[in-house]
């Protein structure tokens, strides 16, 4: 049965959507290409029908700066295999810098803060003179199109610079956070084979300065190809060898020039997450990037100049790509660096009130830490220039909705937003002319041919399906690299639904074109037939103030870590250390049900998970917390909330969820392990932030027979 509808938390006011981007160009449809304006539903419905009259319309709405025309908008209208503006050429760099509104030369162009207090800020005017200079000292090196550049580096301005005079040169970009490991860093780098490395020495985290040039000295030693290495004198070090970041910017006043290139030329490679291997080389083109982010930044987010952009993110995450483009638009980009609690858990809110931010971009993990910590950001910070929350990475629970209405302010408008690194944009969001209902995505975005099907690939409204493009879209990646036929790509998206992309996530649509996401459909909770995404399970489970993160396993499909042939009673016992709270981290079986029928603390029947396997909830509780004073009220909650069958067989108290380079928790790994799975064969732990959060599971693995887990 349908569910009801929920409350409106946001609703446009009439006059301001009036004049957003999104009501513009509306109107220039209806002038220009005789399209009546209508309500958003039906502007969806065009974009997605008609897609050579909905992209052609937003190069030419934005004009987009061709050098070639395209012979057309697309031909080949295939899954994969579409063929976007064929014939023509431009440049990304070109679009981020060419003047225009918003872009004068002394309008600024970045913000940049650092946790340590550092600030710096670039108008449009000296960050086009830093590109000029940093392409001159680039093409000093040899560098021209096709080349491969690379940055070890946070998000500062050097980074930004480098990018775009990479891009102005037609060289291929890729970056990853300092804070990964060295082995993650080659294991990405080493693939495509760069010929300069752009590194700082070091960078600053929590209060600490972290030495890089170790894994800077390792990863020249390790790749062949190198020909220099610039070095960022981030903390004041330097390393022999190496040419200084002002030595690459020597030439300043060279003058700023663009290399045309083919609509579907590299521009950046983006990675997987490697937790099953490499890292998947991501690669998507300068044409697909500039209309789609043109498309997401301004039409949805509705950016533009005398906007300030922030999103917290690190260069190896694909918001980093996203926030930087709003150049594209003429918006300020607020860039930060280091952590969002350091020195305290508000950092980020006296970011937005002293930076005059505008739409303010995070983590719905974050905004689930601010709720727990009981900030008032709204009542403490002056946020009166603040319009937008957008919140990524996993789904915002209807408890996050509530926080940022009654917490920072009912006015704002809470722009919860879901895609992905395959195609670096969001395919379901918000828009400035669209209600947010507590709780769900407000549309799927233009130009988005979102659907969710059913096993038998219908598709399907207001139930739970996979969620599928049926259409191209521009940023779809060009290649994997070193997929020279292509296989490796028809894999990861197209063999579930010949000729629709299947993206790994469960989704509803409901009747008013909203959606809602339910987490990765490969790890999904399927108690006695009844499917369950993990996001509904965390919205329960982390909604206690005891419990500060989790993570749900169900072993359903393979092998389950269950007794020994014996018939022993089964333990897992961390080895990490003591939990804050003081409580030993062990979980046992016993011999019987609960009376009640439910299950007792932290026990189950040796044989009742049965081939359905067992599911499994990780807590890593908060401080001064007690599992055994929690563990009865979370089985009531997840009871009356979810359903019985989805009371957890057993509570695992660990110190750390473990969780990608990107910060996403690893459902589908720690599945693995405990099916079965060798750990090497389940997961890369160079993959992982914190590989040694794995203890615990690999414990729980040993004690099932064959379970390889050294």
């Amino acid at each position: 049965m349908p569910e009801d509808v929920p409350r409106i938390v946001w609703q446009p006011d009439p006059e301001v959507a009036g004049r957003s981007r999104l009501a513009a160009f509306t109107q220039w449809l209806g002038a220009e290409r005789g399209l009546p304006a209508a309500d958003y539903a039906a502007l969806h419905a065009w974009s997605v029908r008609d897609l050579e009259g909905f992209w052609g319309a937003v190069a030419r709405f934005f004009g987009v700066r061709f050098h070639d025309p395209p012979a057309a908008v697309l031909t080949r209208r295939q899954l994969p295999g579409a063929r976007w503006f064929p014939g023509a050429t431009l440049n990304y760099a070109e679009h981020a810098l060419a003047p225009g509104p918003g872009k004068a030369h002394d309008d600024v162009a970045l913000v940049f803060r650092r946790e340590d207090g550092a600030r710096e800020e670039l108008s449009y005017g000296a960050l086009r003179a830093q590109v000029a200079a940093a392409r001159a000292g680039l093409r000093a090196l040899g560098v021209g199109v096709g080349d491969r550049v690379v940055a070890l580096a946070p998000n500062c301005p050097q980074t930004l610079v480098a990018f775009l005079a990479a891009a102005s040169l037609g060289a291929v970009w890729s970056s990853c956070s300092p804070d990964f490991g060295a082995r993650a860093v080659h294991d990405r780098f080493s693939q495509i084979e760069p010929a300069v490395l752009i590194a700082v020495d070091g960078y600053v985290y929590n209060g600490r300065h972290v030495d890089v040039r170790p894994t800077v000295e390792g990863l020249r030693a390790a790749i062949p190809s190198l020909r220099e290495t610039v070095l960022v004198p981030y903390t004041a070090s330097a390393l022999e060898g190496t040419l200084t970041w002002d030595e690459l910017l020597g030439d300043r006043g060279a003058g700023l020039a663009f290399d045309a290139v083919p609509f579907d030329h590299p521009l950046w490679v983006l990675y997987s997450s490697g937790t099953t291997g490499l890292p998947k080389g991501i690669v998507q083109g300068h044409g697909g990037i500039v209309l789609e982010h043109l498309k997401s930044l301004a039409l949805h987010c509705d950016l533009g100049p005398g906007e300030r952009f922030f999103w917290f993110t690190t260069t190896g995450w694909m918001m980093w790509n996203l926030l930087v483009s709003g150049l594209l638009v003429g918006a300020t980009v607020v860039a930060f660096d280091g952590s969002p609690t350091h020195p305290t858990a508000d950092t980020l809110w006296g970011l937005a009130e002293a930076e005059r931010v505008t739409y303010f971009g995070t983590s719905a993990s974050f905004v689930q830490a601010c709720h727990k910590e009981g900030l008032t950001p709204g009542a403490d910070h002056d946020l009166s220039a603040l319009r937008a929350l957008g919140s990524t990475g996993s789904p915002l629970s209807p408890e996050g909705f509530s926080w940022i209405g009654e917490a920072v302010g009912e006015r704002i408008q809470i722009c919860s937003v879901s895609g992905g690194t395959d195609l670096c944009t969001a395919f379901v969001g918000s828009a400035p002319t669209v209600p947010v209902w507590l709780g769900e995505i407000s549309c799927r975005c233009l130009g988005a041919a979102v659907e969710a099907f059913d096993a038998a690939g219908r598709s399907v409204v207001d139930e739970v399906g996979e969620l599928v493009l049926t259409e191209p879209m521009p940023s779809m990646p060009v290649m994997f690299w070193n997929d020279p036929d292509g296989s490796r790509l028809r894999a990861a998206y197209f063999e579930d639904f010949p000729g629709v992309w299947r993206h790994g996530d469960w989704v509803r649509i409901t009747p008013r074109g909203s959606c809602v996401i339910y987490g990765r459909s490969d790890s999904t909770l399927n108690r006695g037939g009844v499917r369950m995404g993990t996001a509904e399970f965390y919205r329960v489970v982390e909604g206690f103030a005891e419990v500060a993160d989790s993570l749900v396993i169900d072993t359903s499909g393979a092998r389950a870590p269950g007794p020994h042939p014996s018939g022993t009673p089964t333990s897992a016992t961390r080895t990490s250390g003591p939990h804050p709270s003081g409580a030993h981290a062990s979980a046992t079986r016993t011999s019987g049900p609960h009376p009640s029928g439910a299950h007792a603390s932290g026990t189950r029947q040796a044989d009742a998970a049965g081939p359905e396997g067992e599911l499994l909830c990780f807590l890593v509780l908060a401080p001064g917390a007690v599992l055994a004073d929690v563990e009865p009220r979370l089985r009531s909650a997840l009871r009356a909330e979810l359903s019985p069958r989805h009371v957890p067989d057993r509570f695992v108290v660990i110190d750390e969820v473990p969780r990608t380079l990107n910060g996403k928790k690893s459902e589908v790994p720690v599945k693995r392990i405990l099916t079965g799975t060798p750990v090497e064969r389940a997961v890369s732990r160079d993959a992982l932030l914190n590989p040694d959060a794995l203890e615990v599971v690999c414990e729980l693995a040993r004690q099932a027979p064959s379970t390889e887990c050294p």
